[in-house]
């Protein structure tokens, strides 16, 4: 008798091996046809797999995240179904699954156009009407070989090289298609049909530029078409808000060949930048922390002592010098930070020293991996680090996290996920030391009430992370802040306090960075705030605009006297028509409009409107001033944020 234990630990007795799809059908046929897989005992299986031994089993249907990753890597499957009926000498690669969605690599002679992607999808539509089954079959070694020997695909034999202990495989069927995979796979085409085809690129066999060039077919799919229709409109939206685009298009910032991956910052987008910064400093001068600044470029020694040389070497950019000593420009802040901590003797009542450092770093990215301001060169880490007694660690961590949470409140981030993660296989340190570096971090979190997500092995090979996720506007995601703890750094540097009884002792070391880069941080913001950014971080803060040459020199003194009030403002005095102006400036999304005609400026007023539409009327240039001083400060009025400059 094999026992079959369901998720309400229900109990179904077989008197022999039974089917996943028949264990569906005996509880009921709503769940048998919505069967897409099982997961037997912790393990993603088909829906024909059998079960020969007492477990405990989880069906898998479209509203599970594992179905909706078997949906699309099936999709993935039936591009190839697709490909291969439309252009019968392609050559299939590889087609995994990707956040949100899927892709295939694929050989052939010419480069697909949009017209072949629309045919491409148009076929698996046609393909999915069928409500053909896919057909499993665990193939011994040597059949695969000849299968794909026989069908000319030299990428699939090349893959099954890979994998010399392999003696049997999954094959999947979609009808005269065959493809190679562990699976699971959909049961039958109909649970595909909430798909669609997005875009083609260019990829390396084995991401290796050295390589042959493939052709990548992109596609999203979805347990059902209102998930789809969401998806497709939440990427439309992602589109409008491309910090690219409307980096051009608001004149903050562009990229050039002669210095990849590095930004060249124009006067607004640098303002921006400032204004970040400035916020943070102030923050972090409240919060208790003292600020510094190391070299650009230190010597290899430094980064041998570190462990960077070794570990990193493939991302640093070096350079020697006449007597033969190489040097390297930083790709991190922290071996500067324990240099500078190096530096006398310090006691136990030094800490916790808090050090911040606004950090220029450089990081060799493949020139693919470049992505605007999301992914560059050269960039600005608000890093900081925190050096304390062992004592000190859990409540300086707990500090830490409230601060995170505290800014990315002032920018709109209301939904942050943390996730802790944990020790790997191969680390420095004693159990007994991860232990306690664990627990700082655990119980951080667990005394100021947050919820994490446990994320085990994924740690640092000197000590456990957190990681900061930011959900925007439009519910995507981003990792930006991460506190480490870490031992290997103070040891390998030999770094000490002296402790109360007179003794060396060795500090702990904590990384923090809340921003993580400034540049990235800027370019989230941008699509966050679609370009509009809340008074008291854009740029330009107000625009004077006067209504004829009558007008100019009041415009001037409108613009004069708010400025000395510390506001962002400028005058617009062009022969221009006022709409046109208007129009203009709500473009380039600048918050206030500030209206003067004859008649302002008789009466010393200012005619006022708002970036949204909304239209204040008149109102006296002194109110006025007042009013944009106070909505200039952050709306959540902490001690830093009165500190700051409007």
């Amino acid at each position: 008798m094999i026992d079959i234990t369901l998720p309400d630990a229900s109990v179904r007795r077989y008197a022999e091996p039974v089917f996943v799809q028949q264990v569906a059908a005996d509880i009921g046929a709503g769940l048998a046809k919505a069967t897409i897989a099982g997961k037997v005992d912790g393990t993603l299986v088909d829906a024909c797999d059998l079960i020969d031994h007492d477990a405990h089993l989880q069906i898998i249907t479209a509203k599970d995240a594992e179905g909706i990753e078997i949906i699309r890597h099936s999709c993935a499957h039936l591009v190839g179904h697709a490909v291969k009926q439309l252009y019968p000498t392609a050559r299939m690669v590889i087609g995994p699954v990707i956040e949100d969605g899927f892709y295939y690599d694929i050989a052939f002679e010419r480069p697909f156009t949009p017209y072949d992607l629309a045919m491409i999808e148009q076929r698996m539509r046609e393909l999915i009407d069928k409500e053909y089954d896919v057909i499993k079959q665990v193939t011994p070694r040597d059949e695969v070989i000849a299968v794909f020997r026989a069908r000319n695909e030299e990428y699939k034999l090349r893959l099954i090289e890979d994998m010399p202990d392999e003696q049997a495989m999954g094959l999947y069927f979609h009808e005269e298609y065959v493809d190679m995979c562990r699976g699971p796979h959909v049961p039958n085409t109909r649970f595909l049909k909430a798909f669609r085809l997005t875009k083609l690129s260019g990829a390396y066999w084995r991401g290796d530029s050295k390589n042959e060039q493939l052709q990548r077919i992109y596609g999203t799919a979805w347990a059902d078409k209102k998930q789809l229709a969401a998806y497709l409109q939440r990427i439309e939206e992602a589109e409008k808000r491309d910090h690219r685009k409307l980096g051009a298009h608001l004149d903050l910032f562009h990229f050039d060949d002669m210095a990849p991956g590095s930004v060249f910052w124009h006067p607004k987008g640098w303002t921006l930048f400032q204004t970040l910064l400035g916020y943070m400093r102030q923050r972090q001068e409240v919060a208790g922390y003292v600020e510094v600044n190391t070299p650009d470029v230190m010597d290899r020694g430094l980064w041998e002592t570190s462990g960077h040389w070794f570990n990193y070497r493939e991302n640093m950019f070096t350079t020697s010098t006449e007597d033969e000593r190489v040097f390297a420009l930083k790709p991190m802040n922290c071996p500067g930070a324990v240099s500078l901590y190096a530096r006398g003797i310090k006691s136990y009542r030094d800490l916790p020293l808090r050090m911040a450092e606004f950090g220029k770093v450089h990081r060799y990215e493949p020139s693919g991996a470049l992505h605007g301001l999301l992914r560059v060169r050269h960039f600005t880490q608000d890093d900081a680090h925190i050096f304390c007694t062992p004592e000190q660690m859990e409540q300086e961590c707990a500090d830490t996290i409230e601060l995170v949470f505290d800014i990315y409140r002032d920018f709109g981030f209301e939904d942050v996920a943390v996730k802790l993660s944990t020790r790997p296989a191969n680390r420095i340190g004693t159990d007994g030391t991860w232990d306690k570096l664990e627990g700082a971090l655990s119980g951080a979190l667990h005394r100021i009430g947050v919820d994490y997500q446990l994320n085990p092995g994924e740690g640092a090979f000197y000590g456990p992370k957190l990681e900061f996720v930011l959900r925007d506007a439009i519910g995507r995601d981003w990792q930006c802040g991460t506190l480490q703890v870490d031992l290997n750094l103070p040891e390998r540097f030999d770094i000490h306090y002296i402790d109360e009884q007179g003794e060396r002792q060795r500090p702990v070391m904590l990384h923090r960075a809340l921003f993580g880069s400034l540049e990235r941080f800027i370019g989230i913001l941008i699509e966050q705030y679609s370009g509009a950014f809340p008074l008291w971080l854009a740029p330009q803060q107000a625009v004077v605009l006067n209504i004829s040459e009558a007008q100019d020199d009041y415009a001037r003194e409108v613009a004069s006297r708010l400025k000395r009030n510390g506001l962002r403002v400028t005058a617009d005095l062009r022969n221009e028509k006022i709409g046109y102006k208007i129009r203009e400036y709500t473009l380039q999304k600048v918050p206030y409009l500030l209206v003067v005609g004859d008649k302002e400026k008789q009466d010393r007023h200012v005619s006022v409107r708002m970036l949204r539409g909304e239209d204040l009327g008149s109102m006296p240039l002194d109110a006025l001033a007042t009013l944009l001083f106070d909505q200039a400060k952050l709306a959540r009025h902490h001690e830093a944020a009165e500190a700051l400059p409007c």
